[in-house]
């Protein structure tokens, strides 16, 4: 069995790489928090589907970094429709409830890293 935090990151994935909204609104929180190249902040499952639909995003994981009970950093390729191949990406990962509840996508796995890091402690002090 799967421990829920690989659970709810592996139906994440499932749910962006088909392209669906139905299923990418159905496996984030309301709000998740995102940040990506065009900005950070919460948004709700809606606006995250259609986020997923108008990119055309996959990412496909390739390495696994847990950081924490509800955190992992998991290191992705991520096609878009216009790339010519893939590139390294790598996200932190929170799930709250069986969902992704962030999703904070960083060029690469030592920022993503750090960030994740950042963020634990962050919460451990509170």
């Amino acid at each position: 069995m799967q421990p829920p935090l690989e659970a709810a990151i592996g139906r994440w994935h499932a749910a962006v790489n088909t392209g669906r909204p139905d299923r990418a609104a159905a496996a984030v929180s309301d709000p998740i928090v995102v940040l990506g190249p065009k900005g950070a902040g919460p948004i709700g499952p809606a606006d995250f589907a259609a986020w997923v639909t108008r990119s055309g995003i996959r990412l496909v994981p390739r390495s696994w970094h847990p950081v924490g009970d509800r955190l992992m950093v998991v290191e992705q390729d991520a096609t878009w429709p216009q790339s010519t191949g893939p590139t390294r990406v790598a996200t932190v990962f929170r799930a709250t409830g069986g969902l992704v509840s962030a999703a904070l996508r960083l060029p690469d796995l030592r920022s993503a890293l750090d960030l994740a890091y950042i963020c634990r402690e962050m919460a451990a002090t509170e």
